[in-house]
């Protein structure tokens, strides 16, 4: 029974089916030192649990007969030399005991070369040598089946000739038990597997070349598996990133890498595109090892097979945070310009030769090719804005936006959302990430209308953007740049304010860079005939009359008239009167004007005691300093009032500023 158990193990190891075999042999069943023949019959097949379909089986005690011929040495388990493939027998120790021609054959020796000790020292590749020792020790000792590879080199001095390199082996080891588990014998089978080796080798070798070639790509690519598993990146990507390849082969690479709100749509997005085999491509944002997120463009194709089955998708990513940024900006200043139109702006060119005027286009030219900020002061209505505009146009930040924010018209609890942006969440109502107006306007120019009604802790922030030319948005810890050119204007008087602790001095000083004082209506009085012949011709075009004349009476009720709403006040009357005009010539209802009363335009001679005490204070403090009304020495803040106050009084009451005191009735 155990010699059939040897042919049958033996032929098993082969891969070799035993079918219509005519060979007569006397092999010798080395367990005991005792011969047997074996008789194996023509035309007898075997099945799988290698039982006779027409004979008794091969090995079997009524066909194995016992002999002591010496000479049946040679024809021991010769049938073995008809199996394509080496194989040996060896004891339980691992002595060899028997192999076969082709086993023989390609390491070019004799069997008793073969069993003399030292051979595998001598056909074994060096740097092999202690690992197949060591593992071979292991394996014989455990008594189960096991494997091992090694390089082996023809010693025959023949073989040698043909062949110079060694050559790769799988070696099979199983072991030969008895009826009593006993382990009696090992059949090893030796199959050269050279060429599968060197393909391997020349497939790794063409990996390698392929991620080198991946890795000198200045662009992030990443291989997936079929199912999105990441399994490579290459030094681009760990670069950005800060990863490791270990990191990126994790399953939380999706978090790791990319923004928080974009793991959910991502992972979504790539379960769908991916089952489809088709390419496509995600935008998301990624986490630089620095902290910060930009935006990439990530393109999937698809590699596979001859029947179509998906083997891998490459992933390239490229940088588009720059071009998302422009069509942000581009979106938040098409917002804006809308709202522009719409506000429909007060006029649209300066308007008016008048001396103070003439003053002003002059500074408005020479301040504005600069990037230095300008605050513009004046009364309501007088078109600080327009003023604004022109420095905007003139300047070489023209082709870029104008972004206009009126501080007084916004929640001081909303101001710094608005000026600096927000993130999603950072207060109740925050659904989204918001850019702020310094971020809109980047490139161009701000103009931040009553800029004195900002809350002071929004003062600070607005500090820091002209000191350091950066801001955080709220809710966030990250620093912007931006490159903004900043325009102010107010009504308000800012020393006084800051005399008063409501307005920040450091912030006035950074502010008050060059001021341009915008002069009120009553100041420019020659300007009102251009100004109303400008409206009307405006507003009856979009009404669709013919304004052709301007009655003269009109005009010396207009000039006559004080106008405390300025430019704005005369814009509103000019359109009413167009509006309801029947004819081709202007005219106004009187009625419409409230003109000053006659004695608060020229003081009378009787002054009440306060009235006389009013000029008297003005007076001094005017003399004081020498004529200067605005400033932190000027006479309005020695005198506690704001600055157009001032001024109207001292044109209301005739009193001479440069110091030619009016006489006092007694």
């Amino acid at each position: 029974m155990r010699h059939a158990a040897c042919a049958r193990e033996i032929v098993d190891l082969s891969e070799v089916t035993l079918v219509d075999i005519s060979v007569s042999e006397r092999p010798v069943g080395p367990l005991d030192g005792t011969r047997y023949t074996v008789q194996f019959n023509a035309g007898t097949q075997y099945n799988a649990a290698w039982e006779p379909a027409r004979c008794p089986l091969p090995g079997t005690p009524d066909s194995i007969m016992k002999t002591g011929d010496s000479q049946d040495r040679a024809t021991d388990l010769t049938f073995t030399d008809a199996i394509p493939i080496g194989i040996s027998v060896l004891a339980p120790d691992g002595t060899t005991l028997y192999v076969n021609r082709l086993a023989l054959d390609n390491v070019g020796v004799t069997l008793d070369e073969v069993m003399g000790k030292g051979h595998l020292t001598q056909t074994c590749h060096p740097n092999d040598l202690d690992r197949v020792l060591g593992e071979r020790r292991m394996g014989l000792s455990k008594g189960v089946p096991f494997e091992l590879e090694m390089r082996l080199l023809p010693v025959g001095a023949a073989k040698r000739m043909q062949q110079e390199e060694y050559r790769w082996y799988l070696s099979y080891y199983n072991p030969l038990r008895d009826e009593s588990g006993q382990l009696i014998r090992w059949y090893v089978t030796a199959t050269d597997i050279d060429e599968r080796k060197r393909a391997e080798q020349k497939l790794r070798q063409s990996e390698q070349d392929l991620r080198t070639i991946i890795d000198g790509i200045r662009q992030s690519v990443v291989v997936l598996a079929p199912d999105g598993r990441a399994l490579y990146a290459n030094r681009v990507a760990l670069d950005i990133t800060g990863l490791t390849l270990e990191e990126v082969n994790d399953n939380s690479f999706l978090t790791r890498a990319f923004h928080p709100d974009d793991v959910d749509r991502i992972r979504e997005e790539r379960q769908e595109k991916l089952s489809h085999g088709a390419p496509f491509e995600t935008e998301m944002r990624v986490a630089f090892k620095s902290g910060e997120y930009r935006w990439f463009l990530n393109q999937y194709n698809p590699l596979k097979d001859e029947r179509g089955r998906v083997l891998r998708w490459c992933v390239t990513s490229t940088d588009i945070d720059d071009q998302k940024k422009a069509q942000e900006r581009l979106r938040s200043e098409n917002l804006i310009l809308r709202e522009e139109i719409d506000r429909s702006s007060m006029f649209e060119e300066i308007v008016g030769s008048s001396k103070p005027m003439c003053q002003v286009v002059k500074q408005v030219e020479k301040v504005a090719p600069s990037d230095s900020t300008v605050l513009i002061l004046g009364e309501t209505g007088t078109g600080k804005e327009l003023v604004a505009r022109a420095l905007h146009r003139r300047s070489k930040r023209a082709a870029r936006a104008f972004v206009r924010v009126n501080c007084a018209a916004i929640p001081q609890s909303l101001i710094a959302s608005e000026l600096f942006g927000h993130e999603k969440g950072a207060f109740t109502g925050a659904l989204q990430r918001r850019l702020g107006r310094f971020e809109a306007a980047d490139g161009g120019t701000i103009f931040l209308d009553e800029i004195g009604e900002l809350p002071m802790e929004t003062q600070i922030s607005l500090l820091r953007v002209l000191q350091e030319r950066e801001f955080e948005r709220v809710g966030s810890n990250l620093s912007i740049k931006v490159d903004v050119r900043l325009i102010a204007a107010t009504n308000r008087d800012l020393p006084a304010a800051v005399a008063q602790g409501t307005f920040r001095q450091d912030l006035f000083y950074r502010l008050n860079v060059f001021p341009i004082n915008v002069p009120a209506l009553r100041e420019r009085a020659e300007d009102i005939p251009l100004l109303v012949r400008y409206f009307a011709g405006r507003f009856a075009k979009s009404t669709g009359k013919n304004i052709r004349n301007i009655a003269k009476q009109t005009l010396e009720t207009l000039r006559a008239y004080h106008w405390p709403g300025n430019i704005r006040e005369l814009q509103n009357v000019i359109e009413r009167a167009v509006i309801l005009s029947e004819s081709d010539t202007f005219v106004i209802d009187e009625s419409w004007l409230k003109p000053e009363p006659a004695e608060s335009k020229r003081p009378r001679d009787g002054f009440s005691a306060l009235a006389g005490r009013e000029i008297e204070m003005i007076e001094d403090a005017l003399a004081e300093s020498h004529g200067r009304i605005a400033g932190p020495s000027g006479a309005a803040a020695k005198l506690g009032i704001p600055r157009q106050t001032l001024e109207s009084k001292i044109k209301r009451l005739g009193i001479d500023k440069y110091g030619q005191r009016r006489p006092t009735s007694k």
